[in-house]
Formats: structure tokens, C-alpha cells, sequence
């Protein structure tokens, strides 16, 4: 129905007063505006909506339908009047009505929570339990954290959460079940990559992605820890544990050369870091820092120069390669992080750890042990910490991405140059 223009101005008086008067709790005096709205125009949404909710209150659930129906086709970008919709069909007990007036809501909006629960609770008091918990995962996807929920929601979503994880461990349980026999078929097989992916699927782990702060080169394989065999060349460092410690423990005793690890300046963002920024509860002693030799580190642990020498390191002017040793004090915890570039990796070599210490990557959780080296993305998310009373040590140090091609690893050689001409060493991306 279209409305006259001369009636434009006294509508538009009339829908203020009536919005006034709401805003100050006038409830009645708004709904005398909103009728007087109606009489002019029978196809005002929002005065619908106050005819309908009135009516609702009064229990007079048909014409309360009928009016949140009438508005619901008239608004296409809000799924609210549907929402409406749909609670009246439930307390008329019309279960047909109500899943459609949802399904209506949730086209305009896929993602709209109130909705998602509405359906959920639908689907699980008719019995369709696969359908219920479809719909409770989703609003539980949706759903903010709990303090930024209203507080009629929370329980909704808590109820939503429970019914979802009830669900999930059924689906396990039966998943793992019908897959017995192949595990046991496959003993002796390296399964624990389909192992991670069945858990990924179940929601009981979480999926952890290459994801490089600053540089990121595309189709190169993310793995949280390497394959030790595939460094054959890490035996010789191996072998020189007790050299390169007792290098360590020579430089020690001095402050001079030691720094903290995360040194940000205060016009930065911290975001994790504010605790260990500029801090010696995390520190480094440098022995190659942003492609160069780091003195004094470098001239003071010649042995250790010698066989870092021995790795793929990357050559990357003005960032790589890097190595140090990494120090971490007593009840210290570095937080949950991601490296620079997944064009390289890093490598640790334990020189001493006490218990008590921890390091994960992705969803690998592992333990340090003197003299034995591991590789790792680092651009994948990791951290470690130190619950102990004593010094945590290990010998840090970068290598090439072993899937680089020798024409990739020259042109990121040229690469950094080109940035260094253009921004000045270690701009640009880091290392």
C-alpha cells in the first residue's frame, strides 16, 4: 500500500512521538502512536511490531502472530519479526510453523544467534537429536565469549554447548569404533598424521596453520617437528654438546653480551609481550645476529662457530642467519607465538634443562633432553616455559627450508638485498 505524500510529514511526527515515548518507558502512550500510525499506513513495520508485541502481552496470540507475520514479509534485512514468529507458533504448539518462520529468519540471517538456539531447542524437543546439534554448533561457532552475552542467552548457550560436546563424543565413540580394525590392520604404520586429522574433525584438537608474521612463500610443507632423519648433517653438532656448553658456561659468569630476547620499543605494539618485553627473564646471547657475527659471542665460542658452520644456514643479508643462545629463567613462560618467515626453520639444541620445562608446537608437546636437536616451524604457533627453580639453556640457530630449491633460496638471497637497498638491513620482513 502506498501512502500519500501529504501524510509523509504527520506519519514521520507520529513515529517520533511514539519511538519518544518508548525510549522514556511511556509504554501506552507509544502504542496509542503506533495505532495512529497503523490507521495510516497498515503496512508500517515497525508499528506492526508494537500491534503484535501488545497483543502478545495480552495474549492474544493469533493477532499477535498475524502482526509479527505481516511485518516479518514486509522487513527483508531483519530476521527479528520471524524470531517473534517463531515463539508464538511455539506456544500455540505448532511445530511446522515455528521451523519455518526459523528457517525464514536464518535466510535473511545465516548467523543469527537467538535464532540458531531457537532451532536448536525445536529440533531437540522433536527428537531430532543430529539436527539439534547441528544447529547448537553453529551458535555456539557464532556466540561471543559469556561476559559478552545477555543474560538470558547464557544458559541458552551453555545448554547449546552441552548438547554439542554429548553429540561430538557419541560421533567419537562410534568413529573410533568402526575404526579399530583398520588401526589394527595398519600396526607398525606411521598413523599419526590421520590420527591428528580424525581428532581435528571431532573438535579435539585444534588446527594449527603456517602462519608467517611477516613472509610467507607459498606450498611449503608446515610441519610442527621434523623428521630428525631428514638432517643427517646434525649428528656432528650433536656429537659437540659438551663444547658448546662449555663455551656457554665460560661467557656466563659476564653480563657483557647478553640481551633481552624481545627488545620492542615503547611506541610499539606489545600485544603478548608486554611481560618479557626489555626483560631478563627471557635473554639471548648472540653469536649471529641479523646475518652477521655478533661480538663478543662470536670470537668467545670459536667451537661453536665452527660447527654451526656445519648447517644449511640461510643466507639472507640483514636477517638471516641468526644464533644464539636462548635463556629462560626460572617460573618464566614465553607466550603462544609465531616466527617471521616460513623460509627457514629453526633448530634447538638442549644444553641444559632441568625439569619442569616444556615446549609446544601446534599440537606436539615436547620435552627437551640435553645434547639431542629437533627441528621445527616456527611459524607455526609455539611456546615454551620454565616452571622450575633453575636456568633453562638451549643453543638456537636457523637453517634453509629443506624443501627450498637452490634457485629459491639465491633468489631470497637477492631478494633481501633488493629490500636493504630500498628500506635498510632487517626492514622490509625480518627474519
Amino acid at each position: 500500500m502506498s501512502v500519500s505524500s501529504s501524510l509523509l510529514p504527520q506519519l514521520a511526527e507520529l513515529e517520533a512521538r511514539a519511538l519518544g515515548a518508548e525510549r522514556q518507558g511511556r509504554l501506552a502512550e507509544a502504542l496509542t502512536s503506533w495505532r495512529e500510525v497503523l490507521a495510516l499506513n497498515p503496512e508500517h513495520p515497525r508499528a506492526l511490531i508494537a500491534s503484535g508485541f501488545d497483543a502478545h502481552q495480552r495474549g492474544d496470540l493469533a493477532s499477535a502472530r498475524e502482526q509479527y507475520a505481516r511485518a516479518a514479509k514486509l522487513t527483508k534485512d531483519d530476521p527479528g519479526p520471524w524470531i517473534n514468529v517463531a515463539r508464538i507458533c511455539r506456544q500455540q504448539k505448532d511445530d511446522a510453523g515455528e521451523e519455518q518462520a526459523l528457517f525464514e529468519a536464518l535466510t535473511i540471517d545465516a548467523s543469527d544467534l537467538l535464532a540458531l538456539l531457537l532451532r536448536g531447542q525445536l529440533h531437540e524437543r522433536l527428537g531430532r537429536t543430529k539436527e539439534a546439534a547441528s544447529s547448537y554448533t553453529a551458535a555456539c561457532i557464532v556466540a561471543p565469549p559469556p561476559e559478552r552475552l545477555r543474560p538470558d542467552l547464557r544458559p541458552m548457550v551453555a545448554h547449546a554447548a552441552a548438547v554439542r560436546d554429548r553429540h561430538n563424543k557419541l560421533l567419537a565413540d562410534h568413529l573410533l569404533g568402526a575404526l579399530a580394525k583398520g588401526f589394527a590392520q595398519h600396526q607398525g604404520e606411521d598413523l599419526d598424521r590421520f590420527r591428528l586429522s580424525v581428532d581435528i574433525m571431532l573438535g579435539r584438537r585444534q588446527r594449527f596453520d603456517s602462519k608467517p608474521a611477516q613472509f610467507y612463500l607459498p606450498n611449503v610443507p608446515a610441519v610442527e617437528f621434523f623428521d630428525r632423519q631428514q638432517f643427517p648433517w646434525l649428528d656432528e653438532i650433536e656429537a659437540g654438546t659438551e663444547q658448546i656448553r662449555e663455551e656457554f658456561l665460560a661467557v656466563l659468569p659476564s653480563d657483557e653480551g647478553f640481551a633481552p630476547y624481545i627488545t620492542y620499543r615503547s611506541d610499539q605494539p606489545l600485544n603478548q609481550w608486554v611481560e618479557l618485553n626489555n626483560s631478563p627473564r627471557w635473554s639471548a646471547y648472540h653469536l649471529l645476529k641479523d646475518g652477521q657475527r655478533a661480538e663478543p659471542g662470536a670470537s668467545r665460542c670459536p667451537q661453536t662457530m665452527a660447527l654451526l658452520a656445519k648447517a644449511p644456514q640461510p643466507d639472507q643479508p640483514g636477517r638471516t642467519p641468526v644464533a644464539m643462545f636462548s635463556l629462560l629463567k626460572p617460573h618464566t613462560r614465553i607466550p603462544p607465538h609465531h616466527g617471521v618467515s616460513n623460509a627457514r626453520l629453526l633448530v634447538h639444541l638442549p644444553l641444559i634443562v632441568p625439569e619442569g620445562c616444556g615446549f609446544r608446537v601446534g599440537n606436539q608437546t615436547r620435552q627437551w633432553e640435553p645434547g639431542k636437536a629437533w627441528v621445527f616451524d616456527d611459524t607455526i604457533e609455539h611456546e615454551a616455559w620454565n616452571n622450575s627453580d633453575k636456568l633453562r639453556v638451549i643453543l638456537i640457530f636457523d637453517i634453509w627450508h629443506p624443501s627450498l630449491t637452490s634457485g629459491e633460496q639465491a633468489m631470497m638471497t637477492m631478494m633481501s638485498s633488493a629490500l636493504n637497498d630500498f628500506s635498510g638491513p632487517g626492514e622490509g620482513y625480518g627474519a
